[in-house]
Protein backbone atom coordinates (compact mmCIF):
# COMPACT_ATOMS: atom_id res chain seq x y z
CA UNK A 1 0.00 0.00 0.00
CA UNK A 2 1.55 3.23 -1.12
CA UNK A 3 0.35 5.31 1.81
CA UNK A 4 1.93 3.01 4.36
CA UNK A 5 5.31 2.30 2.83
CA UNK A 6 8.16 4.77 2.36
CA UNK A 7 7.73 6.18 -1.10
CA UNK A 8 10.89 8.22 -1.36
CA UNK A 9 12.80 10.45 1.00
CA UNK A 10 12.53 13.29 -1.49
CA UNK A 11 8.73 13.31 -1.38
CA UNK A 12 8.68 13.14 2.43
CA UNK A 13 11.06 16.07 2.75
CA UNK A 14 9.22 18.05 0.09
CA UNK A 15 5.90 17.57 1.87
CA UNK A 16 7.44 18.55 5.23
CA UNK A 17 9.06 21.64 3.72
CA UNK A 18 5.85 22.77 2.03
CA UNK A 19 3.88 22.22 5.26
CA UNK A 20 6.49 24.16 7.23
CA UNK A 21 6.58 27.13 4.88
CA UNK A 22 2.83 27.23 4.34
CA UNK A 23 2.10 27.08 8.06
CA UNK A 24 4.70 29.75 8.81
CA UNK A 25 3.24 32.12 6.25
CA UNK A 26 -0.37 31.53 7.26
CA UNK A 27 0.25 31.78 10.99
CA UNK A 28 2.26 34.94 10.45
CA UNK A 29 -1.05 36.43 9.36
CA UNK A 30 -2.96 34.96 12.28
CA UNK A 31 -0.50 36.05 14.95
CA UNK A 32 0.12 39.59 13.79
CA UNK A 33 -3.55 40.05 14.57
CA UNK A 34 -3.05 38.47 18.00
CA UNK A 35 -0.14 40.81 18.72
CA UNK A 36 -2.03 43.87 17.56
CA UNK A 37 -5.14 42.88 19.55
CA UNK A 38 -3.08 42.97 22.74
CA UNK A 39 -0.90 45.99 22.07
CA UNK A 40 -2.59 48.31 19.56
CA UNK A 41 -6.28 47.69 18.90
CA UNK A 42 -7.65 48.79 22.31
CA UNK A 43 -6.46 52.33 21.56
CA UNK A 44 -7.54 52.67 17.92
CA UNK A 45 -10.63 50.50 17.32
CA UNK A 46 -12.60 51.03 20.54
CA UNK A 47 -13.87 53.95 22.67
CA UNK A 48 -11.15 55.49 24.81
CA UNK A 49 -13.34 56.32 27.81
CA UNK A 50 -13.01 53.05 29.76
CA UNK A 51 -9.69 51.19 29.35
CA UNK A 52 -11.08 47.97 30.86
CA UNK A 53 -13.89 47.82 28.29
CA UNK A 54 -11.45 48.55 25.48
CA UNK A 55 -9.09 45.76 26.57
CA UNK A 56 -11.87 43.20 27.01
CA UNK A 57 -13.47 44.16 23.67
CA UNK A 58 -10.16 43.97 21.79
CA UNK A 59 -9.31 40.57 23.24
CA UNK A 60 -12.83 39.44 22.41
CA UNK A 61 -12.22 40.19 18.73
CA UNK A 62 -9.23 37.86 18.96
CA UNK A 63 -11.57 35.17 20.27
CA UNK A 64 -14.10 35.83 17.50
CA UNK A 65 -11.62 34.40 15.00
CA UNK A 66 -11.81 31.11 16.85
CA UNK A 67 -15.60 31.19 16.88
CA UNK A 68 -15.48 30.87 13.09
CA UNK A 69 -13.11 27.92 13.31
CA UNK A 70 -15.71 25.17 13.80
CA UNK A 71 -17.58 26.43 10.73
CA UNK A 72 -14.35 26.47 8.75
CA UNK A 73 -13.50 23.02 10.10
CA UNK A 74 -16.74 21.54 8.75
CA UNK A 75 -16.41 23.20 5.34
CA UNK A 76 -12.65 22.90 4.82
CA UNK A 77 -12.43 19.47 6.45
CA UNK A 78 -15.05 18.18 4.04
CA UNK A 79 -13.13 19.77 1.17
CA UNK A 80 -9.85 18.19 2.26
CA UNK A 81 -11.36 14.70 2.49
CA UNK A 82 -13.26 14.91 -0.81
CA UNK A 83 -11.02 17.11 -3.02
CA UNK A 84 -7.60 16.49 -1.51
CA UNK A 85 -5.14 17.88 1.00
CA UNK A 86 -3.34 20.08 -1.52
CA UNK A 87 -6.49 21.85 -2.72
CA UNK A 88 -7.75 22.77 0.72
CA UNK A 89 -4.36 24.18 1.75
CA UNK A 90 -4.32 26.56 -1.24
CA UNK A 91 -7.86 27.73 -0.43
CA UNK A 92 -6.84 28.41 3.17
CA UNK A 93 -3.86 30.43 2.02
CA UNK A 94 -5.86 32.77 -0.21
CA UNK A 95 -8.60 33.39 2.35
CA UNK A 96 -6.13 34.16 5.11
CA UNK A 97 -3.92 36.40 3.00
CA UNK A 98 -6.65 38.63 1.62
CA UNK A 99 -8.50 39.04 4.92
CA UNK A 100 -5.30 39.97 6.74
CA UNK A 101 -4.34 42.54 4.11
CA UNK A 102 -7.77 44.11 4.50
CA UNK A 103 -7.19 44.67 8.25
CA UNK A 104 -4.26 46.89 7.27
CA UNK A 105 -6.51 49.35 5.46
CA UNK A 106 -9.37 49.55 7.98
CA UNK A 107 -10.45 52.96 9.28
CA UNK A 108 -10.16 53.59 13.03
CA UNK A 109 -12.85 54.21 15.64
CA UNK A 110 -12.06 57.92 15.59
CA UNK A 111 -12.70 57.99 11.84
CA UNK A 112 -15.89 55.93 11.42
CA UNK A 113 -17.08 55.08 14.93
CA UNK A 114 -18.67 51.68 15.55
CA UNK A 115 -18.22 50.63 11.93
CA UNK A 116 -14.50 50.13 12.66
CA UNK A 117 -14.88 47.30 15.20
CA UNK A 118 -17.68 45.77 13.10
CA UNK A 119 -15.39 45.53 10.06
CA UNK A 120 -12.58 44.25 12.27
CA UNK A 121 -14.80 41.44 13.59
CA UNK A 122 -15.93 40.51 10.05
CA UNK A 123 -12.35 40.14 8.82
CA UNK A 124 -11.40 38.22 11.94
CA UNK A 125 -14.21 35.77 11.20
CA UNK A 126 -12.76 35.15 7.73
CA UNK A 127 -9.32 34.62 9.25
CA UNK A 128 -10.67 32.08 11.70
CA UNK A 129 -12.60 30.26 8.96
CA UNK A 130 -9.45 30.02 6.82
CA UNK A 131 -7.03 28.85 9.48
CA UNK A 132 -9.41 26.05 10.55
CA UNK A 133 -8.24 23.85 7.70
CA UNK A 134 -4.53 24.64 7.88
CA UNK A 135 -3.16 22.43 10.65
CA UNK A 136 -5.35 19.39 9.90
CA UNK A 137 -4.66 19.64 6.16
CA UNK A 138 -0.92 20.21 6.52
CA UNK A 139 -0.53 17.54 9.22
CA UNK A 140 -2.45 14.99 7.16
CA UNK A 141 -0.41 15.81 4.07
CA UNK A 142 2.94 15.38 5.82
CA UNK A 143 1.85 12.31 7.79
CA UNK A 144 0.64 10.52 4.66
CA UNK A 145 3.91 11.25 2.86
CA UNK A 146 6.15 10.28 5.81
CA UNK A 147 7.79 6.84 6.16
CA UNK A 148 6.69 4.52 8.95
CA UNK A 149 8.66 5.10 12.14
CA UNK A 150 9.31 8.75 11.29
CA UNK A 151 5.81 10.18 11.17
CA UNK A 152 6.05 12.28 14.35
CA UNK A 153 9.39 13.74 13.30
CA UNK A 154 8.18 14.78 9.86
CA UNK A 155 4.74 15.96 11.03
CA UNK A 156 6.33 18.08 13.75
CA UNK A 157 7.58 20.45 11.06
CA UNK A 158 4.01 21.67 10.65
CA UNK A 159 4.12 23.14 14.15
CA UNK A 160 7.69 24.27 13.77
CA UNK A 161 6.39 26.36 10.87
CA UNK A 162 3.62 27.74 13.11
CA UNK A 163 6.20 28.81 15.70
CA UNK A 164 8.33 30.37 12.98
CA UNK A 165 5.28 32.29 11.78
CA UNK A 166 4.90 33.74 15.26
CA UNK A 167 8.57 34.73 15.24
CA UNK A 168 8.11 36.49 11.90
CA UNK A 169 5.02 38.28 13.24
CA UNK A 170 6.78 39.61 16.31
CA UNK A 171 9.96 40.32 14.36
CA UNK A 172 8.03 42.67 12.08
CA UNK A 173 6.49 44.48 15.04
CA UNK A 174 9.76 44.75 17.01
CA UNK A 175 11.61 47.29 14.85
CA UNK A 176 8.42 49.27 14.28
CA UNK A 177 7.63 49.48 18.00
CA UNK A 178 11.25 50.17 18.93
CA UNK A 179 12.26 52.77 16.36
CA UNK A 180 9.09 54.52 15.20
CA UNK A 181 7.70 57.45 17.18
CA UNK A 182 4.85 56.14 19.32
CA UNK A 183 2.22 58.36 17.72
CA UNK A 184 3.31 57.33 14.23
CA UNK A 185 3.24 53.67 15.24
CA UNK A 186 -0.34 53.99 16.52
CA UNK A 187 -1.36 56.06 13.52
CA UNK A 188 -0.04 54.03 10.59
CA UNK A 189 3.02 51.96 11.51
CA UNK A 190 0.97 49.05 12.85
CA UNK A 191 -0.59 48.65 9.38
CA UNK A 192 2.68 47.63 7.71
CA UNK A 193 2.74 44.00 8.98
CA UNK A 194 -0.81 43.46 7.73
CA UNK A 195 -0.12 44.90 4.28
CA UNK A 196 2.93 42.66 3.95
CA UNK A 197 0.50 39.74 3.73
CA UNK A 198 0.54 40.22 -0.01
CA UNK A 199 3.81 38.30 0.18
CA UNK A 200 1.95 35.48 1.93
CA UNK A 201 -0.46 35.17 -0.97
CA UNK A 202 2.24 35.10 -3.63
CA UNK A 203 4.77 32.88 -1.84
CA UNK A 204 2.14 30.52 -0.46
CA UNK A 205 0.58 29.86 -3.83
CA UNK A 206 3.95 29.26 -5.52
CA UNK A 207 4.94 26.75 -2.84
CA UNK A 208 1.71 24.82 -2.49
CA UNK A 209 0.88 24.41 -6.13
CA UNK A 210 4.06 22.32 -6.46
CA UNK A 211 3.08 19.81 -3.77
CA UNK A 212 1.82 16.43 -4.97
CA UNK A 213 -1.37 14.97 -3.54
CA UNK A 214 -0.69 12.34 -0.89
CA UNK A 215 -0.55 8.65 -1.88
CA UNK A 216 -3.12 7.84 0.80
CA UNK A 217 -5.77 10.17 -0.60
CA UNK A 218 -4.97 9.17 -4.19
CA UNK A 219 -5.36 5.49 -3.30
CA UNK A 220 -8.71 6.12 -1.63
CA UNK A 221 -9.90 7.68 -4.89
CA UNK A 222 -8.60 4.77 -6.97
CA UNK A 223 -10.58 2.33 -4.84
CA UNK A 224 -13.69 4.52 -4.99
CA UNK A 225 -13.56 5.00 -1.21
CA UNK A 226 -13.59 8.80 -1.03
CA UNK A 227 -16.72 9.43 1.07
CA UNK A 228 -19.49 11.75 -0.01
CA UNK A 229 -20.10 12.70 3.62
CA UNK A 230 -16.80 12.37 5.53
CA UNK A 231 -18.15 14.45 8.41
CA UNK A 232 -20.99 12.01 9.06
CA UNK A 233 -18.59 9.07 8.85
CA UNK A 234 -16.19 10.79 11.23
CA UNK A 235 -18.88 11.12 13.89
CA UNK A 236 -20.09 7.57 13.31
CA UNK A 237 -16.65 5.92 13.47
CA UNK A 238 -14.52 8.19 15.66
CA UNK A 239 -16.67 10.21 18.06
CA UNK A 240 -14.73 9.10 21.13
CA UNK A 241 -11.38 10.07 19.64
CA UNK A 242 -12.81 13.36 18.39
CA UNK A 243 -13.83 14.21 21.96
CA UNK A 244 -10.33 13.32 23.18
CA UNK A 245 -8.73 15.50 20.50
CA UNK A 246 -11.01 18.41 21.41
CA UNK A 247 -9.98 18.07 25.06
CA UNK A 248 -6.28 17.84 24.19
CA UNK A 249 -6.63 20.93 21.99
CA UNK A 250 -7.50 22.86 25.14
CA UNK A 251 -3.72 23.04 25.55
CA UNK A 252 -3.98 26.18 23.44
CA UNK A 253 -4.55 27.87 26.79
CA UNK A 254 -0.76 28.03 27.22
CA UNK A 255 -0.01 30.29 24.22
CA UNK A 256 -3.12 32.29 25.20
CA UNK A 257 -1.63 32.89 28.65
CA UNK A 258 1.83 33.57 27.26
CA UNK A 259 1.09 35.90 24.36
CA UNK A 260 -2.46 37.24 24.64
CA UNK A 261 -3.48 37.75 28.25
CA UNK A 262 0.15 37.88 29.33
CA UNK A 263 0.85 40.66 26.85
CA UNK A 264 -2.17 42.68 27.90
CA UNK A 265 -1.34 42.17 31.59
CA UNK A 266 2.25 43.26 31.08
CA UNK A 267 1.78 46.16 28.65
CA UNK A 268 -1.64 47.78 29.05
CA UNK A 269 -1.31 50.88 31.28
CA UNK A 270 -4.47 50.01 33.24
CA UNK A 271 -2.70 47.02 34.84
CA UNK A 272 0.17 49.24 36.08
CA UNK A 273 2.88 46.65 35.34
CA UNK A 274 4.72 48.89 32.93
CA UNK A 275 6.53 46.60 30.50
CA UNK A 276 7.24 48.53 27.32
CA UNK A 277 5.75 47.20 24.10
CA UNK A 278 9.13 46.81 22.41
CA UNK A 279 10.65 44.93 25.39
CA UNK A 280 7.68 42.67 25.97
CA UNK A 281 7.55 41.63 22.32
CA UNK A 282 10.84 39.81 22.89
CA UNK A 283 9.16 37.32 25.25
CA UNK A 284 7.15 35.44 22.59
CA UNK A 285 10.02 35.82 20.15
CA UNK A 286 12.47 34.16 22.55
CA UNK A 287 10.00 31.41 23.46
CA UNK A 288 9.31 30.61 19.83
CA UNK A 289 12.98 30.59 18.88
CA UNK A 290 13.59 27.95 21.54
CA UNK A 291 10.52 26.04 20.35
CA UNK A 292 11.77 25.92 16.76
CA UNK A 293 14.81 23.97 17.96
CA UNK A 294 12.97 21.81 20.50
CA UNK A 295 10.09 20.65 18.26
CA UNK A 296 11.96 18.25 15.93
CA UNK A 297 13.75 16.64 18.90
CA UNK A 298 10.42 16.03 20.65
CA UNK A 299 8.94 14.69 17.41
CA UNK A 300 11.87 12.29 17.10
CA UNK A 301 11.41 11.27 20.76
CA UNK A 302 7.71 10.53 20.12
CA UNK A 303 8.73 8.13 17.35
CA UNK A 304 10.75 6.18 19.91
CA UNK A 305 8.69 6.22 23.12
CA UNK A 306 5.18 6.98 21.85
CA UNK A 307 2.85 9.94 21.50
CA UNK A 308 1.19 9.92 24.92
CA UNK A 309 4.13 10.50 27.34
CA UNK A 310 5.34 13.79 25.80
CA UNK A 311 1.79 15.12 25.57
CA UNK A 312 0.99 14.34 29.22
CA UNK A 313 4.27 15.78 30.53
CA UNK A 314 3.87 18.86 28.35
CA UNK A 315 0.34 19.47 29.60
CA UNK A 316 0.99 19.13 33.33
CA UNK A 317 4.38 20.86 33.28
CA UNK A 318 3.37 23.91 31.27
CA UNK A 319 0.20 24.31 33.34
CA UNK A 320 2.24 24.48 36.52
CA UNK A 321 4.68 26.97 35.01
CA UNK A 322 1.86 29.36 34.10
CA UNK A 323 1.71 30.35 37.80
CA UNK A 324 5.39 31.28 37.79
CA UNK A 325 5.21 33.16 34.50
CA UNK A 326 2.30 35.37 35.59
CA UNK A 327 3.92 35.93 38.99
CA UNK A 328 7.08 37.19 37.29
CA UNK A 329 5.00 39.73 35.37
CA UNK A 330 3.20 40.79 38.55
CA UNK A 331 6.48 41.67 40.29
CA UNK A 332 7.63 43.65 37.23
CA UNK A 333 10.61 41.38 36.60
CA UNK A 334 11.19 41.27 32.84
CA UNK A 335 14.09 38.83 32.92
CA UNK A 336 12.26 36.38 35.17
CA UNK A 337 9.20 36.60 32.93
CA UNK A 338 11.39 35.79 29.93
CA UNK A 339 12.94 32.82 31.76
CA UNK A 340 9.61 31.29 32.72
CA UNK A 341 8.23 31.96 29.25
CA UNK A 342 11.14 30.03 27.76
CA UNK A 343 10.51 27.10 30.10
CA UNK A 344 6.71 27.10 29.92
CA UNK A 345 6.11 27.81 26.27
CA UNK A 346 9.45 27.29 24.54
CA UNK A 347 10.33 23.91 26.13
CA UNK A 348 7.69 22.10 28.21
CA UNK A 349 4.64 22.99 26.10
CA UNK A 350 6.37 21.51 23.06
CA UNK A 351 5.77 18.06 24.51
CA UNK A 352 2.22 18.56 23.31
CA UNK A 353 2.82 20.99 20.47
CA UNK A 354 5.38 18.90 18.61
CA UNK A 355 3.43 15.65 18.89
CA UNK A 356 -0.19 16.47 18.15
CA UNK A 357 0.37 16.91 14.35
CA UNK A 358 1.10 13.19 14.19
CA UNK A 359 -0.97 11.95 17.13
CA UNK A 360 -4.26 13.58 16.12
CA UNK A 361 -4.43 12.43 12.48
CA UNK A 362 -3.18 8.95 13.42
CA UNK A 363 -6.33 8.48 15.49
CA UNK A 364 -8.54 8.77 12.38
CA UNK A 365 -9.03 6.92 9.10
CA UNK A 366 -7.75 8.36 5.82
CA UNK A 367 -11.21 8.92 4.37
CA UNK A 368 -12.29 11.13 7.30
CA UNK A 369 -8.94 12.32 8.64
CA UNK A 370 -9.00 16.02 7.75
CA UNK A 371 -12.65 16.45 8.75
CA UNK A 372 -12.34 14.61 12.07
CA UNK A 373 -9.15 16.36 13.12
CA UNK A 374 -10.27 19.81 11.96
CA UNK A 375 -13.62 19.64 13.71
CA UNK A 376 -12.26 18.21 16.96
CA UNK A 377 -9.16 20.36 17.21
CA UNK A 378 -10.92 23.58 16.30
CA UNK A 379 -13.67 22.89 18.81
CA UNK A 380 -11.05 22.76 21.55
CA UNK A 381 -9.13 25.81 20.37
CA UNK A 382 -12.37 27.77 20.01
CA UNK A 383 -13.07 27.24 23.68
CA UNK A 384 -9.60 28.38 24.71
CA UNK A 385 -9.71 31.41 22.40
CA UNK A 386 -12.61 32.79 24.38
CA UNK A 387 -10.39 32.74 27.47
CA UNK A 388 -8.49 36.04 26.98
CA UNK A 389 -11.69 38.06 27.39
CA UNK A 390 -12.74 35.79 30.28
CA UNK A 391 -9.34 36.23 31.94
CA UNK A 392 -9.58 40.01 31.57
CA UNK A 393 -13.07 39.91 33.09
CA UNK A 394 -12.06 37.60 35.98
CA UNK A 395 -8.86 39.54 36.64
CA UNK A 396 -9.51 43.11 35.44
CA UNK A 397 -7.12 46.00 36.08
CA UNK A 398 -6.95 46.71 39.80
CA UNK A 399 -7.89 43.20 40.95
CA UNK A 400 -5.74 41.18 43.36
CA UNK A 401 -4.05 37.78 43.00
CA UNK A 402 -4.07 37.86 39.20
CA UNK A 403 -1.32 35.20 38.84
CA UNK A 404 -3.16 32.84 41.20
CA UNK A 405 -6.57 33.29 39.54
CA UNK A 406 -5.40 32.93 35.95
CA UNK A 407 -2.77 30.30 36.78
CA UNK A 408 -5.37 28.11 38.47
CA UNK A 409 -7.68 28.34 35.48
CA UNK A 410 -4.85 27.50 33.08
CA UNK A 411 -3.63 24.56 35.16
CA UNK A 412 -7.10 23.08 35.48
CA UNK A 413 -7.51 23.19 31.71
CA UNK A 414 -4.16 21.51 31.07
CA UNK A 415 -5.13 18.69 33.46
CA UNK A 416 -8.20 18.01 31.31
CA UNK A 417 -5.91 17.77 28.27
CA UNK A 418 -3.57 15.38 30.09
CA UNK A 419 -6.45 13.08 31.07
CA UNK A 420 -7.68 13.01 27.46
CA UNK A 421 -4.21 12.00 26.25
CA UNK A 422 -3.91 9.31 28.92
CA UNK A 423 -7.19 7.69 27.85
CA UNK A 424 -6.39 7.73 24.11
CA UNK A 425 -4.87 4.68 22.43
CA UNK A 426 -1.17 4.74 21.54
CA UNK A 427 -0.56 5.02 17.79
CA UNK A 428 3.18 5.17 17.21
CA UNK A 429 3.63 1.40 16.75
CA UNK A 430 0.57 0.92 14.53
CA UNK A 431 2.00 0.59 11.04
CA UNK A 432 -1.15 1.09 9.00
CA UNK A 433 -2.92 3.53 11.22
CA UNK A 434 -4.66 5.69 8.65
CA UNK A 435 -7.58 3.25 8.85
CA UNK A 436 -7.68 3.52 12.61
CA UNK A 437 -6.92 0.68 15.02
CA UNK A 438 -5.99 -2.65 13.35
CA UNK A 439 -9.27 -4.11 14.61
CA UNK A 440 -11.08 -1.51 12.49
CA UNK A 441 -9.45 -2.66 9.24
CA UNK A 442 -12.04 -3.99 6.80
CA UNK A 443 -12.65 -7.73 7.06
CA UNK A 444 -13.05 -9.83 3.94
CA UNK A 445 -10.88 -7.70 1.67
CA UNK A 446 -7.75 -9.69 0.78
CA UNK A 447 -5.68 -6.55 0.21
CA UNK A 448 -6.14 -5.64 3.90
CA UNK A 449 -5.26 -8.98 5.48
CA UNK A 450 -1.50 -8.53 5.33
CA UNK A 451 -1.96 -4.98 6.63
CA UNK A 452 -3.99 -6.28 9.57
CA UNK A 453 -1.39 -8.87 10.53
CA UNK A 454 1.49 -6.41 10.32
CA UNK A 455 -0.39 -3.73 12.26
CA UNK A 456 -1.23 -6.11 15.07
CA UNK A 457 2.36 -7.31 15.22
CA UNK A 458 3.65 -3.75 15.42
CA UNK A 459 1.06 -2.83 18.04
CA UNK A 460 2.40 -5.57 20.31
Amino acid sequence: MADREPHGTHQSKKAAASGWIGSALEYYDFFIYATAASLIFPQIFFPAGDPTIAIVASLATYGVGYVARPIGAFVLGHWGDTHGRKTVLIVCMFLMGFSTMAVGILPTYQQVGLLAPVLLVALRLIQGFAVAGEISGASSMILEHAPFGRRAFFASFTLQGVQAGQIFAAAVFLPLAAFMPHDAFLSWGWRIPFLLSVLVIIAGYIIRREVEETPAFAEEGQHGEVPRSPIIQAFQLSLGDMIRVACMALMNVIPVVATIFGAAYAVQPAYHVGFSESVYLWIPVAGNIIAVFVIPYVGNLADRIGRKPPVIVGAVGSGLLSFAYLYAISIHNVWLAILFSLLMWGVIYQGYNAVFPSFFPELFQTRTRVSAMAIAQNTGTTITALLPALFAAVAPPGSENIPLKIGALAFGITIIAAIAAATARETYRVHLNDLGHPDALPVGKPEYEQMRARSLADAR
